[in-house]
């Protein structure tokens, strides 16, 4: 019996061995993702012996984010490796962590298993640098919070830096070398350290159901095929675009930033702090506001993305207490409104003036993040109604449908002073206005081979238009082909180039200014006072050679 039951055991796991070699079906990753497009809201757990010097070293602040104190401070790893001896968090409760993520709406969890500087928060036996052999605590963090996760129905993930480590021989560092103990063969480090450790973290922990890469500046095809390799050893994974060496993952990462008009196609994931750091630093107090974090996470609901939420324990432990009050604050909206964050997909409208809106099936929700004080909200939509309620408290909204759309009566006094639900049943498919600037005609100062100027307004985030290569001023034009009345203009360059444009219309065969900006870099959304025009232009007074647009999108009023 003993030897059928190992039979059975060995061909069970060469059954999904094979499975897992296998191309992957559309209808697979669908399952696969399923969760991940559910969730919507997830925390990022940046915690490691970084949090000990908490962003001072010799007596210093050093500037940058709390975790790259060893790169910026330039840090011998024979001094740097001495803050795990002080390192002892013994207020830390991985349940306490699990339970607040959970309460605040959160449906899974990222931590850093091992950062860019090398120390590993789990047991590995590639090496030493690691929180139960190295320090005084001999706890294994990431086995803790495995098993609190797992309690509370939280999906775990965890984060790898694959390819930088500044503490073990041949690792990446950005910058350079600093430390001749760091020289060595990378491709030695690969073999030697990371591919044990993602065996380690692969193996050990149960089901990991998100794997988060990063700066893949070295990584070549075959090293991180090495590594791509191993995430067979949990099927139903989840990895996103850092790995590098050609592996585009499964979706992609915008950091500090909320795509102006979402990544349409992708899954994608924001990732933010709450202040300006990821790793803990005692003296960044720059909080955002609840009201930005709340907002955040319904705009970026809204465009069918997640938001991944930092926080950065302390040496002791401990979640800062500014972290804990956004994140109960968060919770207490998700309790009323969770609803229309959570197996959402974005909304049907470009843009609205008064706020965002998710889908769900037959119902839309609308975040008013501007309470109309008239009490008349103008929704863009043309559908048949046949309900309209607050989510606060279930009351009725009354509205009434025109040509133009939908208009909804409401209280006065919004039921929720940073975002407002209102729960519309319709029928059929959303029939709501289209852009007016996307696939018009465009024309440009200036072109650089195929990037022509049709390529910035075509809505797609994949194609670009460039001007001459050594340009540093340029003007990209879009006809709308009729007069409409624009509202709002979202921009996103292929590289950082800007430094100074305007946005212009054509009065009477001149140009008048509608706004002025600075850097674009990733995406901007500038809102203004309604113009009405039939040709836009995009002046960049001030820019570094390589000017590239990839969307320039133009959006109107309700009505």
């Amino acid at each position: 019996m003993k030897k059928l039951t190992l039979l059975f055991a060995a061909l069970l796991l060469l059954g999904k061995t094979i499975l897992a070699q296998q191309p992957e079906t559309e209808a697979h990753r669908r399952q696969r993702m399923q969760w991940w497009n559910e969730a919507r809201f997830g925390m990022f757990i940046h915690w490691g012996i970084y949090s000990v010097p908490a962003g001072t070293y010799d007596g210093k602040q050093i500037p940058g984010i709390g975790e790259w104190i060893m790169n910026k401070g330039k840090i011998p790893m024979a001094v740097y490796r001495q803050y795990a001896k002080q390192f002892n968090p013994v207020k830390f409760n991985a349940e306490t962590v699990v339970k607040l993520a959970k309460a605040a709406g959160m449906r899974y969890i990222v931590i850093t298993s091992k950062h860019h500087d090398g120390f590993a928060m789990f047991k590995s036996d590639a090496s030493n640098f690691n929180i139960v052999n190295a320090t005084p605590f001999k706890r294994d963090v990431i086995a803790e919070m495995a098993a609190a996760c797992k309690k509370y129905g939280i999906k775990f993930g965890l984060y790898y830096s694959q390819d930088q480590d500044w503490n073990h021989p041949g690792g990446g560092a950005y910058g350079g070398y600093w430390d001749k103990a760091q020289e060595g063969s990378f491709d030695k480090y690969i073999d030697d350290i990371a591919v044990p450790q993602m065996k380690e973290i692969l193996t050990k922990y149960g089901p990991i159901s998100v794997l988060w890469f990063d700066t893949p500046a070295q990584m070549n095809h075959d090293n991180a095929a090495k590594i791509y390799d191993l995430l067979k050893l949990q099927p139903n994974i989840i990895y996103n675009n850092r790995l590098g060496g050609g592996f585009g993952g499964d979706l992609e990462t915008p950091e500090q930033y909320i795509p102006a008009t979402g990544l349409p196609g992708k899954n994608w994931e924001s990732c933010m702090t709450m202040n300006d750091t990821w790793g803990y630093k005692s003296y960044d107090h720059n909080w955002k506001s609840t009201r930005t974090l709340i907002q955040n996470l319904v705009d970026i609901a809204s465009k069918g993305g997640n938001y991944l939420l930092n926080i950065g324990p302390t040496s002791e432990g401990l979640v800062p207490d500014a972290s804990v009050e956004r994140l109960q604050q968060i919770g207490r909206w998700m309790d009323v409104n969770g609803e229309a964050i959570h197996g959402t997909t974005n909304g049907p409208f470009s843009y609205l003036s008064w706020g965002r809106s998710t889908r769900k099936g037959q119902t839309l929700y609308l975040h008013v993040f501007n309470w109309p004080k008239n009490g008349v909200l103008n929704v863009p939509l043309k559908n048949q109604i046949s309900k309209a309620t607050l989510l606060a408290n279930g009351k009725p909204v009354k509205y009434k449908t025109t040509g133009e759309g939908l208009t909804l009566t409401l209280p006065l006094a919004a039921p929720d002073s940073i975002a407002s639900v209102i729960a519309l049943q319709f029928v059929g498919e959303p029939v709501v206005p289209a852009i007016p600037s996307v696939g018009k005609t465009a024309s440009a100062s200036g072109e650089l081979g195929d990037d022509n100027a049709a390529k910035a307004i075509d809505g797609l985030t994949e194609t670009a238009w460039h001007a001459a290569a050594a340009d540093t001023t340029a003007w990209l034009q879009v006809d709308l082909g009729r007069a409409c009345k624009i509202c709002a203009l979202a921009l996103q360059e292929d590289k950082n180039a800007v430094k100074e444009f305007k946005l212009e219309y054509q009065d009477a065969g001149q140009w008048k200014t509608i706004l002025s900006g600075g850097k674009i870099g990733r995406g901007v959304l500038k809102p203004f006072a309604p113009v009405t025009a039939r040709v836009f232009r995009l002046n960049i007074s001030h820019a570094a050679p390589g000017i590239g647009i990839k969307e320039m999108t133009l959006f109107t009023e309700e009505f």
